[in-house]
């Protein structure tokens, strides 16, 4: 009883972070790949511009969301308070403006794939034929 208590616990433990596998989609007459450098520039406010030369257009999901922890986690190496500052800095000296946020994975498939140019992530198991992964960290 003991060791299924200490399990159930470790289970528990066990971030929802670990189960989601993040990747990187893209508008279908975009770019069929993009380096995990091009995705934190373009995340970071570093770049404007896919591989192809197309002017990016990057959707974020919302804050708090595991997939969008995950995804900042591989790429840019950032929390959501360290993300809030970066933006709140760019915004205040007029440097840009942080990506547009959707709350889910429909949303998200929906807005890449109706606006050339763009990209987002979502968790692999969301992916459909609206979109295709151009880089999988």
């Amino acid at each position: 009883m003991k060791k299924l208590s200490l399990m159930f616990a470790a289970s528990l433990l066990v971030s929802p972070l670990a189960m989601a596998d993040v990747v990187v989609i893209g508008h279908s007459a975009g770019p069929d790949s993009i380096t995990e450098n091009q995705v934190r520039d373009l995340y970071l406010n570093r770049s404007n511009e896919l591989p192809d030369g197309q002017k990016a257009t990057t959707f974020e999901m919302a804050s708090g969301d595991a997939v969008r922890a995950q995804f900042h986690d591989k790429i840019t190496g950032r929390n959501d308070a360290q993300l809030k500052a970066f933006w709140s800095k760019q915004v205040f000296t007029g440097r840009g403006q942080p990506p547009a946020e959707v709350n889910n994975a429909a949303a998200m498939k929906a807005r890449v794939s109706s606006t050339p140019g763009s990209i987002g992530y979502i968790d692999e198991a969301d992916v459909d034929s609206s979109v295709k992964v151009i880089f999988t960290p």
